[in-house]
């Protein structure tokens, strides 16, 4: 019925009647040129397919994606669905709200057996009041709420005091873990854990290394589930805003700067970013960003997942002189190995085919054999 219509008004306004021999003649060639080309355009027409709004809570699967739009009282919003992981979100006076576009899986699977996950994104973003441009998603076993922050509205997130840092994709994050008691998840009103990974700069495009954050997280005793969902994020909290996601590509698979070392991967960790513990470990800036062991008992460690019970170890350090420094390499409470270092030059030493526990495991470099005459500088653990 539109094509026709749109065929005889066509006709009627653009098609003149011929006034002579001439023009008879040129109206030969012109009206089936011009017909096929009006059929041509009314059938394209008919072929968009025009996405409605979604203003209701729902699920499902666009274009290769999968999609989520989550409210829970209060206000309005609406999501419009473009190609592939891209969309619009706009709210009003919400008091919770979501929109999300990603990857959610059958919950059987770590993201160490999944692979290296990152997203490449860009995103013209105009909150009014509390807002965040995160990736977002859950695990379950444990259950877990979680949160790498880019960019917000009006207040950072979460108010809590930071665990740790970590610096990944060209800025440090501040890692956070904080209780959720009796609140909405995945599986009801309950209780749960909820990790932050709140960027200290903000940015609305780039790309953000999930899995970097993920195993970051872990060094500092926040295990992660099996996982439910990975998701670019748009959340409004008592705001109103507007969001035009104009890129966002989600990568599954092959090696990153993080994971389960296996099949070639190294998995690096800077000293820095470990848990700092004993009565004079600091800091340090030269001969590299790194850590202190000053007396016995100094240490840094994080919790690591380990799919093999067999890896080999490189730390990177130095003494602060040219008497021999050592720093002992600990897995599960166990100590496996020690590393040496001759002088104040920065040096990689490896410990080869180290047996160990399989799962979360605690590791630990700890300072036991102090004279008096050296301190032991850390730089980075390499994981292989």
């Amino acid at each position: 019925m539109f094509k026709n219509l749109l065929i005889d008004y066509l006709q009627k306004h653009l098609i003149k009647i011929p006034k002579n021999k001439e023009e008879r003649q040129l109206k030969r060639i012109r009206k089936p040129l011009l017909v096929g080309i009006l059929v041509c355009l009314a059938l394209g027409l008919s072929a968009i397919t025009v996405f409605a709004a979604i203003t209701n809570n729902e699920i499902g699967t666009h274009d290769g994606y999968d999609y989520e739009f989550w409210k829970d009282y209060g206000g309005s919003g609406s999501m419009t669905l473009n190609s592939g992981g891209t969309f619009t979100a706009q709210w009003s006076n919400v008091n919770n709200i979501l929109f999300r576009k990603g990857k959610k899986f059958d919950q059987t699977q770590t993201h160490q057996q999944i692979g290296n996950m990152s997203i490449d994104f860009g995103v013209n973003y105009q909150p009014s009041g509390n807002s965040y441009l995160t990736v977002y998603g859950w695990t379950v076993d444990p259950l877990v709420e979680y949160y790498i922050v880019d960019s917000w509205g009006n207040w950072r997130p979460p108010g809590a005091t930071p665990k740790g840092t970590v610096y990944v994709d060209g800025d440090t994050y501040d890692i956070y873990e904080t209780t959720r008691y009796n609140q909405p998840s995945i599986i009801g009103d309950t209780t749960l854990q909820q990790y932050w990974s709140v960027r200290r700069n903000k940015r609305t495009s780039g790309t953000i290394s999930v899995t970097d954050h993920f195993n970051a997280w872990e060094r500092h005793g926040m295990p992660m589930g099996k996982m439910y969902e990975v998701a670019l994020t748009i959340e409004g909290y008592q705001s109103s805003g507007y969001a035009d996601v104009y890129r966002n590509d989600l990568h599954i698979g092959g090696s990153g700067g993080g994971g389960t070392p296996g099949n070639g991967q190294v998995t690096r960790i800077e000293a820095e970013t470990m848990s700092i513990n004993g009565p004079y470990a600091g800091p340090i800036s030269s001969p590299f960003d790194g850590v202190a062991l000053y007396a016995n008992n100094d240490s840094v460690k994080f919790t690591h997942y380990f799919d093999s019970n067999n890896n080999s170890f490189s730390l990177r350090g130095a003494s602060n002189n040219n008497n021999m420094a050592r720093a002992d390499l600990r897995i599960g409470g166990q100590t496996v190995g020690t590393f040496y270092y001759g002088d104040h030059y920065p040096a990689v030493y490896t410990i080869n085919n180290v047996y160990h526990g399989t799962g979360f495991q605690e590791v630990e470099l700890i300072v036991t054999a102090d004279d008096g005459t050296w301190d032991a500088f850390i730089d980075y653990l390499e994981i292989h």
